[in-house]
């Protein structure tokens, strides 16, 4: 990995950097609009690290919506998500609006402020799920985070938010450096759907894929049946008794 680079609010004028935070085709009308949201939300320097890379530079995240990077806010780290020019939607507020709602419920990483073109996010220093189960050995530790996970979980159900993402969900995860884990990436969540986070995720951690056999080989085989129908049971009626059965049938 590429050493982090800091770069002030003033030097983003230059390239690459200009090409990065207006991803990927940059104008001079649209640096100037951006460059002056940053200065709005009290971004004072960019720190271009990370194991993804744009144009040679290394960030923290590359997505089909958004380039993310981290920033400096009075001191403090923050995770900054700066709109692609070419991405499928003109702003960035009703992800804004989508993340507000899950912090609501205590789920998500704590929104800091946002702009038609940026989203500033509590930055989440961490592994990406799969990561960390490679690292982790112990039973005990795998059960806290994965029920703390279906927790989070079961209160975005609760809450009527579906995130959109969580049946295939490697690159959604984190877990920080006290093995707390975080729900990111809200840019397909919706509160006009029927949400189904719970079903997706046990989906994604217990039944099938990769992450499922990794899960399976730290906590032991468990009866799938026995989960898909607890899952039926909690699709039809989504009480807290129904949730619980669900937890046990994953044997968390």
């Amino acid at each position: 990995m590429k050493k982090p680079l800091k770069v002030t609010l003033e030097k983003l004028s230059e390239e690459p950097y200009a090409s990065i935070i207006c991803y990927p085709r940059p104008s001079k009308a649209e640096l100037k609009v951006r460059l002056t949201e940053l200065q709005k939300l009290g971004v004072k320097t960019l720190e271009f690290n990370g194991e993804k890379e744009v144009f040679n530079i290394p960030v923290l995240g590359k997505g089909c919506v958004g380039i993310v990077i981290l920033a400096y806010i009075n001191g403090e780290k923050a995770a900054l998500k700066a709109r692609r020019v070419d991405a499928g939607r003109s702003r960035m507020q009703r992800e804004a609006e989508m993340l507000k709602k899950a912090n609501s419920v205590r789920v998500g990483p704590r929104l800091l402020g946002a702009s038609k073109n940026f989203l500033l996010m509590q930055f989440i220093d961490g592994d990406l799920l799969p990561k960390w189960l490679e690292k982790r050995k112990g039973k005990r530790q795998v059960r806290k985070v994965l029920h703390e996970i279906l927790e989070q979980c079961w209160r975005l159900d609760e809450a009527g938010l579906d995130h959109g993402q969580l049946s295939h969900a490697p690159k959604h995860i984190i877990i920080d450096q006290n093995d707390e884990p975080s729900i990111v990436d809200f840019e397909t969540a919706s509160v006009n759907r029927k949400p189904s986070n719970i079903t997706s995720i046990c989906q994604f951690l217990f039944i099938g894929g990769v992450v499922a056999e990794k899960v399976s080989e730290k906590l032991g085989r468990k009866d799938k049946q026995a989960i898909i129908n607890a899952l039926k049971n909690y699709k039809n009626d989504k009480t807290r008794e129904n949730f619980e059965r669900t937890l046990m049938a994953c044997g968390l």
